[in-house]
């Protein structure tokens, strides 16, 4: 198993802006994670902040995991004021990560708290083999 992020580098419409004047769409809209590989398990940390656990989804599809959030802070009304300018009512984002085939929904445990998703992934029996010390004899 691997915990690989999906790439897409075939937008060349965003290739050409990304020359240091523009601010990268992907580092706008990425969530920022962090992965971990302990004796049993991977742990996958993964920043967002202001989203709600209701808004968050978890996905587990032809050996990707799909994890994508999405937040909607509508607030029209003359109570909450005229805005004069605004760049936080709704936000939208996502990030796959490879599995492999082996692993199912149901081996996966999710957590979150304080704007941090922690998900635990459990690894399969030939993933612990290969990280166990291995000794090779010498003829």
């Amino acid at each position: 198993m691997m915990l690989v992020p999906r790439k897409n580098d075939f937008d060349l419409f965003d290739n050409f802006f990304d020359d240091g004047f523009f601010p990268p769409k992907k580092e706008r809209n990425l969530m920022k994670t962090d992965i971990r590989e302990l004796k049993d398990k991977y742990v996958v940390d993964v920043d967002l902040p202001g989203y709600e656990k209701e808004n968050i989804k978890l996905s587990v599809e032809n050996g990707y995991l799909t994890i994508s959030a999405k937040v909607d802070k509508k607030e029209d009304n003359e109570e909450h004021g005229k805005f004069v300018h605004r760049e936080r009512f709704m936000s939208e984002c996502s990030r796959s990560f490879y599995l492999g085939e082996d692993i199912k929904e149901e081996d996966i445990k999710a957590e979150f708290k304080n704007g941090i998703l922690m998900i635990d992934i459990p690894k399969k029996e030939e993933a612990k083999k290969l990280n166990e010390p291995r000794h090779i004899e010498i003829k």
